[in-house]
């Protein structure tokens, strides 16, 4: 009777937890874990910020490379102007996708105003490293994507699409889509497309309004800005409208 082997409980199981029938629990998780924490740490709102994770504010060379300190200068406005505001809590906190580039940009601008900052990365083949600016507290890494753009999205009262690639197409569609079916109610959450000649090189709206794709209407579901200055005084003015109600977006 000496030699009995005390079975292992399911939830310190970690071959159990690792395995295609746990799914559901690591799925779950990836959602509870971030909202406790939000919670916890009075997180109200957010400002998410997207863009090209191949900036490099050192590369003056580089196109990507005025955006990049145009990125810092924006998250570093916003920051400053909205850690005095109520009510109790963080509002309109910066937010990225954790990796270098545009995301590094704005998550350092938030640090140079002195506030907090989000990053929530994902654990890839080639695994990104979170830059160095994400206040430790707030900082996260997800398994599934879809999680992953869950807690970009919920939270956030204004998304700022830098110029950038596959990654940045994705969320930005991924959003407009969501305004665009009425998921996410269009006066909740302000759309920025920073960089309107990029914008308008890459995406030509003109034409799939004239195909039928979209409407007109559909086509002015965000707002085209080129200067750190006229962007923050627009975010500024429609923001100040959630300091009394403010909550998830979905």
């Amino acid at each position: 009777m000496d030699d009995i082997t005390i079975p292992t409980k399911a939830f310190n199981n970690p071959e159990f937890l690792t395995s295609p029938e746990a799914r559901t629990i690591r799925i779950l998780s990836e959602y509870l874990e971030p909202l406790s924490r939000f919670e916890r740490l009075k997180v109200n709102s957010t400002v998410l910020f997207l863009g090209s994770a191949r900036a490099d504010g050192r590369d003056r060379r580089s196109l990507l490379n005025k955006y990049y300190w145009e990125a810092e200068e924006l998250a570093y406005r916003i920051t400053r102007w909205a850690i005095p505001l109520k009510p109790q809590g963080k509002n309109f906190v910066v937010c990225t996708g954790a990796g270098p580039g545009m995301m590094e940009a704005a998550n350092r601008g938030a640090v140079r105003a002195g506030g907090k900052t989000i990053g929530m990365n994902i654990s890839l083949p080639q695994e990104q490293r979170p830059n160095a600016y994400i206040s430790p507290e707030l900082a996260f890494v997800f398994h599934y994507f879809f999680m992953r753009k869950f807690w970009l999205i919920s939270r956030a009262k204004a998304v700022i699409a830098f110029p950038g690639g596959y990654g940045t197409l994705d969320e930005l569609f991924e959003m407009l889509t969501l305004v665009q079916t009425g998921k996410i109610d269009r006066e909740a959450v302000f759309i920025i497309l920073y960089g309107e000649a990029y914008w308008r090189k890459v995406l030509n709206f003109e034409a799939l309004i004239k195909a039928g794709t979209i409407t007109p209407d559909e086509a002015a579901l965000f707002t085209f800005f080129s200067e750190p200055g006229k962007a923050f005084a627009f975010l500024k003015k429609k923001l100040m409208k959630f300091c009394r109600i403010l909550g998830p977006t979905v």
